[in-house]
């Protein structure tokens, strides 16, 4: 393998590391893993220039407000799926075909393209993008796709110096990453010609594409966050269902005793209501040491569930994988609700402002509430941290 391959094998390799941070983080290594990792995310989080790249772009604690973001979440799990699927396939094609002595490998996937390893590697990352969307993920995606075509050309070149005519017959009849007619086709569209320019803007466009994409879906979520606010409370249901309880019944919560006593005055709270046995309330704050998922030893199920059936940990569908969690009695609709203080620009409370990716975020208490009733049922103050420390996690 030469130097040049082996670069590019070990960024492709630092893509997947930082990629499956939602595997490792809910899984006993979790700790070893952020005293590498943490670092990088507080680096970035250290300047207005890279801030962003440790935020999230896509729904992650909430649910997908409307079709097309449930419709990309599910996307994420299929590509995610399919991708590895494909690609043990077709390496098994290659590595039977290394065995046999039978050259390169024509049938298959490799029928319709040259490269279907890299197509199903692409696709695979694009998902886990999708399925841990921080923008710091899909910015390596970008480059990895960008260093497959690097990778492919190199390969290719080794494959004629050895394979002959053989095999430049096969590049002449079959596409590099997409069907020959297609490929084709795009090769019909204007553009420049120049061999640094074309491959300058294939390398670039795929990070500008990708990076864009991000950004407009992140705006398009925040838009569509279904919000209650009081001016210096903003409440968000984790589940869309819960927005009719919190409308009629937030304003109430808010002038309890217990609860207007520990808001401080004037500063502007985001207040997450989602249900007691929530999975991922440790990503919110530290609640309790139940939610330190990483404690648990049930990573395996939980990312087969969370890929799977990727809603269910929404409505508390992990809460079997966590027995001594007791969901307080009280009837009704019991709710947790999470309030964070969120140091906006001048106090601003519109969503654009408290879900920004300037702002800094720190948990003040929880209570856990019967809506219907209007019974506070526990009341607890919260440290400045998360279930993970001071790792930067989602915001909706």
């Amino acid at each position: 393998m030469s130097a040049s391959a082996r670069v590019i094998g070990g960024v492709i390799f630092l893509y997947f590391v930082i990629a499956l941070e939602v595997v490792v983080m809910i899984s006993p290594f979790a700790g070893f893993f952020y005293a590498a990792f943490n670092p990088v995310l507080l680096f970035l989080a250290s300047s207005t220039s890279t801030r962003w790249l440790g935020d999230f772009f896509l729904p992650h604690l909430v649910a997908p407000p409307g079709a097309l973001l449930r419709t990309v979440r599910v996307a994420g799990s299929v590509l995610f799926v399919g991708g590895a699927v494909a690609f043990f396939v077709c390496a098994a094609q290659v590595y039977w075909s290394k065995l046999a002595r039978r050259g390169p490998v024509q049938g298959g996937l490799y029928r319709w393209i040259r490269h279907p390893q890299y197509v199903a590697l692409a696709a695979t990352g694009l998902g886990l993008a999708i399925l841990w969307p921080r923008f710091l993920t899909v910015v390596l995606w970008a480059v990895m796709v960008a260093l497959y075509r690097i990778l492919a050309r190199d390969e290719e070149r080794r494959m004629t110096k050895q394979f002959g005519e053989g095999y430049h017959s096969y590049q002449v009849t079959t596409g590099m990453f997409l069907p020959r007619p297609l490929e084709a086709a795009l090769g019909r569209v204007p553009g420049p010609r120049a061999g640094w320019v074309s491959a300058t803007l294939g390398h670039a466009l795929p990070l500008a594409v990708a990076v864009g994409s991000a950004f407009a879906l992140r705006a398009y979520t925040v838009s569509r966050l279904a919000v209650w606010s009081d001016g210096d409370v903003t409440a968000l249901p984790i589940l869309s269902a819960d927005i009719t309880p919190v409308t009629h019944r937030m304003k109430a919560v808010l002038g309890m005793p217990e609860v207007r006593a520990r808001l401080p005055a004037g500063a502007v709270v985001l207040a997450y209501v989602l249900p007691v046995d929530y999975v991922m309330q440790g990503m919110i704050a530290d609640t309790e040491p139940s939610w330190r998922l990483y404690q648990h030893h049930q990573t395996l199920p939980m990312i087969a569930d969370w890929v799977v059936h990727p809603f269910s940990h929404l409505e508390g569908g992990h809460a079997h994988m966590h027995g001594d969690v007791a969901v307080p009695a009280g009837g009704g609709v019991v709710r947790r609700i999470i309030f964070v203080r969120v140091e906006t620009t001048h106090g601003d409370t519109s969503p654009a402002a408290l879900f920004s990716v300037r702002v800094a975020r720190r948990p003040l208490f929880f209570t856990d509430v019967d809506f219907h009733a209007l019974r506070l049922l526990k009341v607890e103050d919260l440290g400045p941290g998360t279930g993970w420390g001071n790792v930067p996690t989602p915001m909706f």
